[in-house]
């Protein structure tokens, strides 16, 4: 089961650390325009990359504190960071599945949900 909850809490730092860069760095391209659902003229605008940048780098705070808690947070603290940073994931992800898509559900939330489950299981 710790192995398990490793591998999806790692999944969801991996998404969160791609997410970040295609906000961040990438947030004009066709990628980003099918990825997001967003013409690509829209996202040619520098105000939207801009926001995009933004957003980007708080996907990027989410990565950080997964890596912190399955990597760098000592034995005592590793699973509360790893909850609480999933529980962020969670909410984040309800949010924009209430607001932008529901695709955001199954893609940020879903990895999210099962890996929160599975740490507080462990």
């Amino acid at each position: 089961m710790d192995i398990l909850a490793f591998i999806l809490t790692f999944i969801v730092m991996i998404e969160h650390i791609y997410i970040m860069i295609l906000e961040m760095f990438f947030a004009n391209t066709k990628l980003a325009s099918r990825t997001f659902g967003v013409e690509k003229e829209l996202l040619a605008n520098k105000k939207v990359q801009t926001l995009f940048a933004n957003q980007g780098l708080y996907n990027g705070f989410l990565a950080v504190g997964l890596v912190w808690g399955l990597f760098f947070a000592g034995a005592e603290m590793a699973e509360t960071v790893q909850i609480f940073f999933l529980s962020c994931v969670v909410v984040a992800a309800l949010f924009g599945g209430a607001t932008s898509s529901k695709g955001i559900l199954v893609k940020q939330g879903l990895p999210a949900v099962l890996a929160l489950v599975v740490v507080l299981l462990v």
